[in-house]
């Protein structure tokens, strides 16, 4: 266990928190709400599933073995889905997180979204 990497400094509490009211937004926004209204049947479950992907992606322990970038392969996303996912994530990280880890899950998400906006050959904007 390693309490300095950004999973224990901002702890599964407030990761949780964040991830709730993020996909509260998520799913009420305009442009991104119909595709994972219309993807996703378990919120509760998929709360826990991307719960744990965040927790891997910021050192915590997680046993996340899901195929991220595949799950969006058919999804016809484009540079405005990316533009208002990553505006609403950085809504809610300076809304729950302190400065420093807000700016690093931040910078995280970004890097997340140039890497996914590559594999599915979306352009960026």
């Amino acid at each position: 266990m390693n309490a300095s990497t950004l999973y224990y400094r901002i702890g599964r509490e407030r990761l949780g928190t964040l991830l709730r009211h993020f996909y509260a937004d998520i799913r009420q926004h305009k442009v991104v709400g119909p595709i994972f209204n219309e993807q996703i049947e378990d919120w509760p479950a998929h709360l826990e599933t991307i719960a744990s992907f965040w927790t891997r992606m910021t050192g915590g322990p997680s046993a996340y073995s899901g195929q991220m970038p595949a799950r969006h392969l058919s999804l016809g996303l484009n540079p405005n889905h990316f533009c208002a996912w990553l505006g609403l994530w950085e809504f809610n990280c300076r809304s729950y997180l302190a400065e420093r880890e807000a700016q690093e899950m931040i910078q995280l998400a970004h890097g997340i979204g140039r890497r996914l906006k590559n594999i599915l050959g979306v352009a960026e904007s």
